[in-house]
């Protein structure tokens, strides 16, 4: 529905009641993350085996020269021809934000199942400079909650998001924190995934400033317009 034209003082007045709420927004978003930031922690193997471009990594060499480490799950598992088109979208985001995350002692590092040359390959066609690593072999995508069986999917048992979700499929989006002590104990500090990784997307916060929004109600699902940055000139 057409929202109505009005006067720039009509506008200003509704504009401000509006502000009001977008910093109650902020200040309960500051809480937040505060919140997030105080959350236990808890122990976990630094025995898990990667692969890299240089070969086999452990989960601490992932931490680079940093105390920190942000993983992104990326759906692409080892019977996929390509990445999934929904994490290439976040991707887009986050690519650049890796030098800016050192700065802070971070390092963000995307972790697959499917073998490394599959992911150096889509990783070269997408541009990225994100590194990029697999976990075939390891169990541990299962362990961060990103990876079921073909079982629990047909049954609906597979726990995505701390619930039984009936998950479509074997290979799930998230977002896992860490943290590396002096003495190398790693801690596990942090997961999101579905709506949690929301905030992640910078094309979706532009879109919801936007009149028409997300503009998905009509699509048979939510994001069933994104495509890979390179094939937007390609058929629906």
């Amino acid at each position: 529905m057409p929202r109505p034209a009005v006067t720039r003082a009509e506008w200003l007045s509704a504009r401000m009641e509006l502000l009001e709420k977008e910093k109650a927004l902020t200040r309960a978003r500051d809480d937040l993350a505060a919140a997030r930031r105080a959350l236990p922690r808890v122990a976990v193997s630094a025995d898990c085996s990667f692969t890299g471009p240089d070969g086999p990594e452990s989960l601490s060499d992932l931490f680079g020269p940093h105390s920190q480490l942000v993983v992104y799950h990326f759906m692409y598992g080892p019977d996929l021809t390509a990445g999934c088109v929904n994490c290439s979208f976040w991707m887009d985001s986050l690519d650049g934000t890796a030098p800016h995350l050192a700065a802070r002692d971070v390092a963000l590092v995307l972790v697959s199942a499917a073998p490394y040359p599959q992911l150096a390959a889509y990783r070269a066609r997408m541009g990225w400079q994100l590194r990029w690593v697999s976990s075939a072999g390891s169990s541990f995508n299962r362990d961060m909650g990103v990876q079921f069986t073909a079982e629990e999917v047909a049954s609906g048992t597979a726990t995505y998001n701390y619930r039984a979700s009936g998950f479509p499929s074997t290979e799930a989006p998230g977002l896992s924190v860490f943290q590396k002590d002096p003495d190398g104990t790693i801690h596990h500090t942090y997961s999101a995934f579905g709506r949690g990784l929301d905030g992640l997307n910078a094309a979706y916060q532009m879109l919801d400033l936007v009149p028409k929004g997300r503009d998905e109600a009509a699509l048979p699902y939510p994001m069933a317009w994104v495509r890979r940055h390179d094939a937007y000139d390609a058929p629906a």
